[in-house]
């Protein structure tokens, strides 16, 4: 047995005026959709995604020279690590780091610049687990600064960081 209709009125907004609205919705988002990515906050400074966007590209080239360090004093690695630090110049390049590059030097890659990295254990062993450390603290500041990040710059922090995980269980893997 149908259920009869309610004699109440519908409620809400009609279709149509639903339709008189939307361009004037569409046009408002739209010129305001890109303000919060990039550009100067007031006083000329950057905005507060560039300069997540910005030390996000340093801790790349960070983490990148960290991981030549371990690969030059640890030559039995280098092979395992190369596509770690390879994807790790990737996500700096993502970030808008445009010095560094895939090229294995220290002088050459960029990735050198911002600060030295610590000194590598002489037990691989033990580099290995520093490494690991430091991607898996990475991931950590990044999936935070994701929270209050713009859309897409969020995004990028949360596939970043998910690879950092990745890296950190490729890194501690124990058959490898």
């Amino acid at each position: 047995m149908p259920f009869p209709s309610s004699p109440r009125a519908r409620s809400g907004p009609h279709r149509r005026s639903l339709l008189a609205v939307a361009p004037a919705a569409l046009l408002v988002a739209g010129c305001s959709a890109g303000s919060d990515q990039s550009g100067t906050a007031d006083g000329g400074r950057p905005s507060a995604a560039d300069r997540a966007r910005a030390r996000a590209a340093r801790d790349s080239a960070a983490l990148a020279a960290r991981y030549e360090a371990v690969a030059a004093a640890h030559p039995k690695l280098a092979e395992r690590l190369r596509p770690l630090r390879a994807e790790v110049l990737r996500h700096a390049e993502a970030f808008g780091n445009t010095a560094s590059s895939s090229s294995p030097s220290p002088s050459g890659s960029g990735a050198a610049a911002a600060a030295p990295p610590p000194p590598v254990p002489a037990k691989q062993k033990d580099a290995l687990a520093e490494l690991a450390a430091a991607e898996r603290e990475l991931a950590g500041r990044r999936a935070e600064a994701l929270l209050d990040a713009p859309g897409e710059l969020a995004r990028l922090l949360a596939s970043v960081a998910a690879a950092g995980a990745a890296h950190v269980y490729l890194l501690t893997e124990a058959k490898r």
